[in-house]
């Protein structure tokens, strides 16, 4: 991947907080806010390039959103419904097993998202 000026602005915004989780258009307006002139395509093209190169993970937390998380160690997420938030589930609640494979296959990715949303107050 050529390192462009516009790849390394986003790599910038993108790496500079630690770890977290963006959408396309959260990096998007960080861009503008920042004032770098980008199309939100070109957005959306570095980020996928950015997860070729293993450099993010994409999570699809329904079929209708992709966050793009900048920890691509193996770790289960919240997924906050009605927030449209995606949190890493702490540690202290992590699974005890992983699956075993298939015989034949090995687990090349594991990703569990958990949807949790508010508990409503009693009436």
């Amino acid at each position: 991947m050529r390192p462009t000026r516009r790849r390394v602005l986003l790599a910038q915004l993108l790496f500079a907080r630690g770890h977290r989780h963006v959408t396309a258009e959260m990096l998007f307006n960080e861009a503008i806010e920042a004032h770098i002139e980008v199309a939100l395509a070109t957005v959306y093209n570095t980020l996928s390039q950015f997860t070729q190169a293993g450099l993010l993970h994409r999570v699809m937390p329904n079929r209708s959103r992709s966050c793009f998380d900048t920890d691509t160690r193996i770790h289960p997420h919240f997924y906050l419904v009605g927030e449209d938030t995606l949190i890493d589930i702490p540690e202290k609640r992590l699974f005890e097993q992983m699956p075993e494979a298939l015989p034949g296959y090995e687990i090349s990715r594991l990703d569990i998202i958990v949807q949790i949303r508010r508990t409503r107050p009693d009436i």
